[in-house]
Order: C-alpha cells, then sequence, then structure tokens
C-alpha cells in the first residue's frame, strides 16, 4: 500500500511558477573539490581544499591588487581593424563583435593605474576570455602606452599574463608586439622604474616569448601552464617523452626561469614587497 497518494493527476504548477536553482552557486575544481562560489571568491578565487587557482579575468585581478578596487582605466575603448580582412569560420570583425559582447570587454588586456598598498601601480591585466587572451594589436598598443605612462609618471609597471599567444588573424602584426613591447619595457629597465611579471594559467606563446619572461621579478602562480608551445607540440617536435611536471609554474622555479610563487592572497603583499626591495624605499607594512 503507499504512503501517499496524488489527489490531482498531472503536474499542476505552472512554468512562471517553477523554482530553479540558480547557475554558480558551486563550483567544482579539477580534482574534484566542490566549493561555494561565494567562498571561493572570498579566498581569492582558490579553492580552499586542494589550493587550485581558478582562472580568474581583470576584473578579479584588479580587485585583489588596487586599494578598495579603486583605479582608472587607461585606454579603455582601443579596439582592433581588420587591416588583413582575414576570414576563417567568421570574418574577424565578426568575431571581434561577438567576442565583446559575450565578455563585455573591448580586448584582450585592460590596462589601469591606481594606488595598491598605498603607493601608484600601472598594470596591465590580460583575459584569457577574449579569443583565448591573444595578443593582436590593440594588446600590444595598449601595453605600450601603458609602460608609456608608467615612465612618465615614474610608477611601477605590473603585466598579470594569460594568453593562449599571438593573434592569428592578425599575422605579422601580432608577432610585431613582441618586440615593441620588450622596448618599452627596456626603457623602463634605463630609467630605473621597477616592472614586475605575473604569469598565471595559460601563459603561452609569444607572450611567454616577450614581455611575460622580461620581469625585474617574475613571479608564478601555483600550477599555471607556462611555456612558449604546448607539451604535445614539444614531445612531438623533440621525439622525447617530457619530464613530469614540464611546463608548470613549479618545474620553472626549479629551472631557474621564475624568481618565486606566490598564493593569490599573499599577491598583493608580494608584489609591492619587491617594488620596494628595487626602489630602496622603507617596506610598506599595509
Amino acid at each position: 500500500m503507499a504512503w501517499f497518494k496524488r489527489k490531482d493527476k498531472g503536474i499542476q504548477t505552472t512554468t512562471e511558477e517553477k523554482k530553479d536553482t540558480p547557475k554558480g552557486l558551486w563550483y567544482k575544481s579539477p580534482t574534484g573539490k566542490i566549493v561555494d562560489t561565494k567562498e571561493l571568491e572570498q579566498n581569492f578565487y582558490v579553492s580552499p581544499e586542494d589550493g587550485y587557482h581558478v582562472r580568474i579575468g581583470s576584473k578579479e585581478y584588479f580587485e585583489i591588487l588596487f586599494d578598495d578596487n579603486k583605479f582608472k582605466e587607461l585606454d579603455p575603448d582601443l579596439t582592433s581593424k581588420d587591416p588583413l580582412k582575414f576570414e576563417d569560420t567568421k570574418k574577424y570583425p565578426d568575431r571581434l563583435k561577438a567576442a565583446q559582447e559575450k565578455t563585455g570587454l573591448k580586448d584582450a588586456v585592460r590596462t589601469a593605474v591606481g594606488k595598491s598598498n598605498g603607493q601608484n601601480l600601472v598594470i596591465a591585466c590580460m583575459d584569457f576570455t577574449f579569443i583565448g587572451g591573444s595578443m593582436g594589436s590593440v594588446v600590444g598598443e595598449k601595453i605600450a602606452r601603458a609602460a608609456d605612462y608608467a615612465l612618465k609618471k615614474k610608477i611601477p609597471f605590473m603585466i598579470i599574463s594569460k594568453s593562449g599567444g599571438a593573434r592569428m588573424m592578425e599575422a605579422a602584426l601580432s608577432l610585431m608586439q613582441l618586440a615593441k613591447t620588450s622596448v618599452k619595457l627596456a626603457q623602463l629597465a634605463d630609467a630605473g622604474i621597477p616592472y614586475i611579471s605575473l604569469s598565471t594559467d595559460p601563459t603561452t606563446g609569444g607572450t611567454t616569448a616577450s614581455f611575460a619572461m622580461l620581469g625585474d621579478i617574475n613571479i608564478g602562480e601555483p600550477g599555471a601552464l607556462i611555456g612558449f608551445a604546448g607539451p604535445r607540440v614539444v614531445r612531438d617536435t623533440t621525439g622525447q617523452e617530457l619530464p613530469e611536471g614540464f611546463q608548470t609554474s613549479e618545474f620553472l622555479l626549479e629551472h631557474g626561469f621564475l624568481d618565486f610563487i606566490t598564493h593569490r592572497k599573499n599577491l598583493k603583499k608580494k608584489v609591492n614587497l619587491y617594488i620596494d626591495l628595487i626602489k630602496n624605499q622603507p617596506l610598506r607594512t599595509a
């Protein structure tokens, strides 16, 4: 005998009255750990159980690094053109428009200036959600302009790299950005202005071959993929099996390509500590 009996046949709840579970309440890390998204945000977007650093963008990094999340964005309206009239499965302008609508971003990097631990800092932060964080002419131009701003105002400069490499839709124009950004960083070095590079997951291709590895201090996030070509390409090209952990930030630290790896919760403190040391000024305690 059934314990319960349906009084009315069929589902009586209208579509408008149905209660759905809101999306984004939980996050599952690659190791299978489940964490509440609010808890994740409060823990600097790091899974508290396994320490996995979730991929985040400029919005989140600016929140972490700028005091009270106050900053002035530089060149916010700079957008890419289509000088090569490139077309694959989509026309390049259509791909740009779709990426802009999906992400709310103009291109794959945002640049800003604000206070960090009470002193000015210029930050250029890449966004992987915009065409894989690919480096095109706008990315190079915005980084170059941000470096010029830092040079003119004598403010320390930081780049946060998160990129799949140069943007194929701009071909040689994107490759030119390697030299362009490297020259600007050399000008900062000549002027004695600190440049901090943070490589996050993933940092690959032209970014690694240029500004990502040119810092006075080169920092990595735990477990980040950092390299020029992907592991599969390297393995197929060399014909050799790769060592365990190849191209992780821990592997690069062990082989001298990074100065240190830091948990995201310590990032602001560490960046400003090394700026103080480079500038030979009193250490800030904030």
